[in-house]
């Protein structure tokens, strides 16, 4: 086995790895396996047919797992002009800053909704203590999030420098 053929089964190796991680925090297992595959391997861009052939799996199950991943936000999908064929990427180059800055307006909306459900239990019984709680630690990462990603941005320059 040559030298691109080992690093082509490192990647391979790695994105299954990494996919069943995903799978495992509750992406679907195609979309792990994609997202994995375009955030280990060397091309900037993919077509469809790119990722079936790089993963070794059918173009129908491809298709399923890129819809999924551009609905949310892991891969944006492009056409280039004259081209029949989309290709997907990562779609930012800090994409777990992107993937968190999200997850900002998945908090709010659960905060919104605690706050309702701690006004409509009762604060004495276990289950209103409960969402009390609930509330009180979507509030405190809330409030963290952006201190953490300003430091994550810091860290990110001085460990990656252009």
């Amino acid at each position: 086995m040559d030298e691109q053929d080992q690093q082509e089964q490192a990647v391979l190796r790695f994105v299954e790895q990494f996919a069943l991680l995903l799978a495992d925090s509750g992406t679907p297992r195609m979309a792990a396996r994609v997202f994995a595959y375009v955030l280990a391997d060397d091309a900037e861009r993919y077509t469809a047919q790119e990722l079936s052939t790089g993963l070794q799996v059918s173009p129908a199950a491809i298709s399923g797992a890129v819809r999924y991943l551009v609905q949310a936000g892991l891969l944006g999908r492009e056409r280039e002009p004259g081209e029949r064929a989309d290709t997907y990427r990562v779609y930012d180059e800090d994409v777990w800053y992107a993937i968190t800055s999200r997850r900002q307006e998945s908090l709010d909306r659960a905060l919104r909704f605690l706050s309702d459900g701690v006004e409509l239990l009762d604060a004495a019984r276990p289950g209103g203590r409960r969402v009390r709680e609930t509330l009180e630690y979507y509030r405190f990462m809330r409030a963290e999030l952006p201190e953490m990603m300003s430091r994550w941005q810091k860290h990110r320059r001085e460990m990656f420098p252009d």
